[in-house]
């Protein structure tokens, strides 16, 4: 995860520097610029630049690969007439590298941002920029948002499912973009836009995708569901050494868990679990449970009014909302994910999606009795951008801890979606919900206890709503943090 932010128009190279410093929890181990040329591993308080440029790019490097076949480098990065600042991970980087190699692409090509430059630049000898980038995307499997300028024109893209944030605002002097709305609340935008899931935003025209997601029908064996999450999971740690897991003890942090020590057993990878809750919470207790069956070390962050009161200002800041729910999910994913920093860790793995996907909230319940069930799931897995993954995004990049989640990969999710009803809750009593993953879940080793738990929200299962409700509000206005 790092943090990408852009300017054009009217405008100073402080305020593209500002923006920068806002973002540096995002990328705190490098940050570059792109003005007239690239200044790569710069001080931000030392650049001093007073000339006027049509267009600036500037990036913020968390830098989490470090083999020799594949590092983390500095950005911009610029090849012919192109310049990109990239912000996520394509997991299948070895296929794109393979396949520039054949189409003649020279030299080596190390970094993620790298084979997408080179790929953009291989349609764009033949295309425009935007149907460059749009036939790059197509070729590419991964979480991103990137912008690229080819000196004329310029191009904004998100990952099909909205998992990298990607915000953009505009006035009559001056158009912007950035990975957080802080960056462009910074230099002065106050309406901010959010760039929708596979839109290209192209010289600030807003494009929908080209080619929508056709529905179909499943028919084929429930198995698939978890030989794709597996290969979900496999991508997502590829290349890592060390891995967190936000684990609650429930179905899916417990079942990624168990997937993740299965392949730990053919891979070097070391895998920490992080529970957040109060005291003797419901979440604290089954974490305990399951990190005991599953054998995996696990790390509690035990939450106390004095904690919520220290980390709610910068938590709502961040998430930009007072909603006690949102406040609530946010500080959960804040007190785990500063614990895997604090562990030196750079990623981690959330179950984040998979209610969505299999029809876990009871609300789904009435969905199914309506036969609107799918229909819901699909209407709620398109809006997860705004409502849940850029909240998430929001409180783990404060502590500089990228969120990986298996959940949401494009091909399981298309597939997921197009189960029937039925397989997901099977009946209107069904109060456990999410059939079809319980069941897997049991068949592939984890205890009844564990995969049959029932449902249970963060913000309740911590106990961190019943601090935000019982004693924060009645003596603080979190508003002000907004």
């Amino acid at each position: 995860m790092c943090s990408i932010v852009g300017l054009q128009g009217n405008f100073k190279v402080d305020d593209i520097i500002q923006m920068l410093k806002v973002s540096k929890n995002r990328g705190p181990d490098s940050s570059g610029i792109y003005l007239d040329k690239i200044y790569n591993d710069i001080d931000l308080d030392e650049l001093d630049d007073d000339n006027s440029h049509p267009i600036a790019f500037g990036h913020n490097l968390l830098s989490i690969y470090d083999f020799n076949d594949r590092i983390s480098k500095p950005q911009p990065i610029a090849n012919d007439n192109l310049v990109l600042v990239f912000n996520g991970e394509i997991y299948n980087f070895p296929t794109i590298r393979n396949f520039l190699s054949k189409v003649g692409v020279e030299g080596e090509i190390k970094s993620d941002a790298e084979a997408l430059l080179h790929l953009i630049d291989f349609y764009n000898k033949k295309l425009d920029l935007l149907k460059a980038v749009q036939s790059a995307i197509r070729l590419i499997d991964g979480d991103y948002a990137f912008a690229v300028w080819d000196g004329e024109n310029l191009a904004i893209a998100r990952d099909p499912l909205g998992v990298k944030p990607l915000f953009y605002a505009q006035n009559d002097n001056l158009k912007g973009f950035a990975s957080s709305k802080l960056s462009l609340n910074e230099v002065g935008f106050s309406e901010i836009n959010t760039l929708k899931p596979e839109h290209i935003l192209y010289n600030w025209e807003d494009i929908a995708p080209a080619q929508p997601i056709h529905e179909k029908v499943f028919e084929g064996d429930v198995a698939k569901i978890d030989k794709m999450l597996r290969l979900s999971v496999l991508k997502r740690v590829d290349g890592l050494r060390e891995i967190g897991v936000i684990f609650s003890g429930g179905l899916d942090s417990s079942y990624l868990a168990l997937l993740l020590k299965e392949m730990s057993q053919n891979i070097p990878l070391k895998i920490t679990l992080y529970a957040v809750g109060v005291e003797g919470s419901k979440d604290v207790e089954a974490a305990i449970y399951a990190s005991k069956f599953l054998n995996l070390e696990l790390k509690i962050c035990e939450v106390t009014e004095e904690l919520v009161r220290q980390a709610l200002p910068q938590v709502v800041k961040a998430i930009g909302d007072d909603n006690l729910m949102k406040v609530g999910v946010g500080l959960t994913i804040y007190f785990a994910t500063e614990m895997v920093a604090r562990d030196g860790l750079k990623v981690a793995i959330s179950g984040q999606g998979a209610d969505e996907l299999f029809g876990g909230y009871k609300r789904y319940l009435q969905s199914f009795v309506d036969g609107t069930l799918n229909y819901d799931l699909r209407v709620d897995m398109s809006n997860m951008y705004h409502v849940n993954l850029e909240r998430d995004d929001a409180c783990s990049m404060l502590n500089s801890v990228e969120l990986r989640l298996p959940f949401l990969d494009k091909s399981l999710v298309e597939l997921a979606l197009n189960i029937p009803d039925n397989k997901k809750i099977v009946s209107m009593h069904d109060e456990m919900r999410k059939s079809i993953l319980r069941k897997l879940a049991f068949e592939e080793g984890l205890d009844y206890e564990i995969a049959y738990r029932p449902k249970k929200a963060a913000q309740y299962g911590t106990g961190i709503d019943k601090i935000l409700r019982k004693k924060i509000i009645k003596d603080t206005d979190i508003s002000q943090y907004l």
